[in-house]
């Protein structure tokens, strides 16, 4: 019997042929969905075959990014936003960054079980994704999730993320369109957070809009984007929520719509996807690159030979590396 991603006996072949996961994907198929994204999320040596089988099916979905500080309520607003596309007839992927067990290694899922209300409904497919300590390498394997919910057929995917960290802002790169979800009463913090989202925010929404600080929140964001100096065809719309309460979101999604309108309309959108495309293919190269400079130099011991003799001065890091790269690229 063989297995589709070896080791993983969770792949079994059917009827002893070897089940092609990326065609059952594009037949429709939930599990060779999950399957798929699995063996992205862990590396396993047939996910770039996927990729390369499943990417002329890409490029149809609206991909909204959806980012802010944690307790935000960024969860409650995806699955009601979602609730609302899914009347429109819309189906819907959410990838959900979430942090990570440091007892299994996986995500804790803490937004899968926000959501789960949407788990039942054959027209959403919800993957949480762990963090595993590092979001170095998460925001590729994001865009791939991404990629295969959209060769899957769904027409608007949603990435929501941990938190808005540098990490962060690489994620939501893979979206089309990137809302930031603030709330009232945060203090001093949200100031340091706003100062790093004013670039990245097409729609910013201001949840749990029935607490205390609300409106001087918007009036900060306000005051914030007209000191920004920078001129703008599209002044990012400020929209209050409360999200438990199903309040707004029929705003929100209006917003994100006219957004979406806009930039297909005047060519930033292709423009967007073009510079993703151009991200994507550096993040592959340099991905592979540190892949081969850890099996071939650090894992067989050579960079402590390195070590010793740049530490005795008889050479020094900079004409190593430069040998180093002689060499990957000879």
């Amino acid at each position: 019997m063989s297995f589709p991603l070896r080791g993983h006996a969770l792949y079994p072949a059917k009827g002893g042929a070897e089940m092609d996961i990326a065609q059952e994907l594009l037949n429709g198929s939930r599990l060779a969905l999950t399957r798929a994204i699995t063996a992205i999320e862990n590396e396993y040596d047939e996910a770039t075959d996927i990729m390369k089988k499943i990417y002329p099916h890409t490029g149809n979905a609206f991909v909204l990014g959806i980012t802010g500080p944690p307790g935000a309520g960024k969860s409650t607003l995806t699955d009601k936003l979602a609730r609302e596309y899914r009347k429109q007839g819309k189906t819907v992927g959410i990838v959900a960054i979430d942090p990570t067990s440091p007892f299994s290694g996986g995500a804790i899922l803490g937004d899968r079980i926000r959501m789960n209300g949407l788990t039942l409904d054959e027209g959403v497919f919800i993957r949480s994704m762990g963090t595993r300590g590092s979001l170095g390498g998460l925001s590729h394997k994001t865009a791939d999730a991404v990629k295969a919910m959209d060769a899957f057929g769904k027409d608007i995917i949603f990435v929501e993320t941990v938190g808005v960290g540098q990490s962060e802002v690489d994620i939501v790169k893979a979206a089309d369109t990137t809302m930031v979800v603030l709330i009232p009463g945060m203090g001093d913090d949200i100031q340091a957070i706003k100062a790093g989202i004013l670039e990245i925010g097409d729609v910013f929404t201001i949840n749990k809009a029935d607490h205390e600080g609300a409106d001087r929140l918007v009036t900060e964001l306000n005051m914030m984007l007209d000191l920004d100096g920078v001129m703008k065809d599209w002044r990012p719309p400020i929209q209050k929520v409360v999200a438990n309460q199903g309040i707004g979101i029929q705003e929100v999604i209006a917003i994100i719509d006219k957004h979406h309108s806009y930039i297909k309309g005047n060519g930033q959108l292709a423009e967007r996807r073009i510079k993703r495309t151009k991200d994507e293919m550096l993040d592959i190269l340099n991905s592979r690159i540190g892949s081969y400079i850890t099996e071939k130099i650090v894992d067989t011991g050579i960079i402590d030979d390195f070590v010793r003799d740049i530490k005795a001065r008889k050479t020094d890091p900079y004409t190593v590396a430069a040998g180093i790269m002689h060499d990957i690229l000879k």
